[in-house]
């Protein structure tokens, strides 16, 4: 240790404060594995905050009055060969001490060897100040991604409940039917395989963005669509075959859910709901319009795309949020053009895939 070795000692010990304990064994040179905690409120940690003086053990047994108001902890009168108690302070905050050990050979404790002590410490201390500082950001920021994870997968956990209250909600009507039975089995798997990819998210904090790869979008759009039927009209469809776009097929078939089910949210009874997959350029665009209750041109511009920002009473804020942040990661953009009491128009860019194919026919159905 640096401080030691000023003064030629052969070994020391570091305390550090550690929240909730006092200070703590945090380090060691040459010495044993020291266990003693020394309170935050006692006399020795009260003493050094307040005074900042370096404490010579030998010089106190000799003159206690020099150090006025300081009364030892028996861990510390125990402690062989210790020398020296070096406070580390940044600032009025006392972050620890060093007890240092009798060196071989004599060394006399006067002012300018204090001094250096004093320099040598503040300069420990600033550097363990950073130090701690970047680890509690850094831990900030990890609980912040954590968060923010949290938040992500809450959001996408309600959809899922939604989407369960609905087949429960047919459920009783469609006792009878087999097939319904069998799309029910399908759906509650397929939600339950959801589920478990979330809570694994949560566990690892991996992140929900997966190695991109071709999708073929059409085959997206329409299995989106026919999990939303029943919900209101039915929806329009009008696909172009064959555009692929780069990204992961789970994370674009939620992202085009999410759009497609705030227009089935936003639009009244009798109302239409219209999705449309053409090729615009080197993008492939996705455009998913409604004649719902729109939204303001200032609501668009400030909070849209800001998380927690809603005008659904039920709903989080975070839905087009994260939507907006996938679709950047791939290389493509959102667009909105929305008019109060008209309607909204969401168009989703996405750069196509390599090799994507020439432009087929479109064909339109109705989901």
């Amino acid at each position: 240790m640096a401080l030691c070795d000023l003064v030629e000692s052969p070994a020391g010990v570091l305390w550090l404060e550690d929240e909730g304990r006092g200070f703590a064994p945090s380090a060691r040179w040459n010495m044993p594995a020291a266990e003693a905690v020394e309170p935050a409120d006692g006399p020795l940690a009260e003493f050094l905050a307040r005074t900042g003086w370096v404490v010579s053990l030998k010089e106190l047994a000799e003159a206690p009055g020099q150090y006025p108001g300081l009364i030892l902890p028996a861990w510390l009168s125990e402690m062989p060969d210790a020398w020296l108690v070096v406070p580390l302070a940044s600032g009025a905050d006392l972050l620890g001490f060093v007890v240092v050990v009798t060196p071989r050979a004599a060394v006399k404790i006067d002012w300018e060897v204090r001094d250096l002590l004093k320099t040598a410490s503040g300069q420990a201390a600033s550097y363990l100040g950073q130090l701690r500082a970047t680890e509690a950001l850094l831990e900030a920021r990890k609980f912040d991604a954590f968060n923010r994870m949290s938040a992500f997968v809450v959001h996408d956990l309600k959809n899922l409940v939604a989407q369960l209250s609905l087949m429960l909600k047919n459920a009783e009507r469609h006792r009878g039917n087999q097939e319904f039975q069998r799309d029910m089995l399908a759906t509650v798997q397929n939600v339950v395989e959801r589920m478990n990819s979330l809570m694994l998210q949560l566990r690892s904090t991996a992140s929900p963005v997966k190695n991109p790869r071709p999708v073929e979008l059409a085959a997206v759009v329409r299995r989106v669509c026919a999990a939303k039927a029943g919900q209101r009209e039915p929806l329009v469809l009008d696909l172009a075959l064959g555009l692929a776009a780069f990204g992961d097929e789970e994370r674009l078939e939620h992202v085009i859910g999410h759009l497609i089910q705030n227009a089935l949210d936003s639009t009244a009874d009798g109302g239409k709901v219209s999705v449309r997959l053409e090729r615009d350029g080197r993008f492939a665009a996705i455009d998913v319009a409604d004649t719902g209750a729109g939204m303001s041109p200032a609501f668009v511009r400030d909070h849209l795309f800001k998380p927690f920002e809603t005008t659904k009473k039920t709903g989080m804020g975070i839905g087009v949020y994260e939507s907006s942040q996938y679709i950047k990661e791939l290389g493509g953009r959102i667009l909105i053009d929305s008019t109060p009491e008209v309607g909204t128009h969401v168009r989703v860019l996405l750069p196509l895939g390599e090799g994507a194919a020439p432009l087929p026919p479109t064909i339109r159905e109705v989901a």
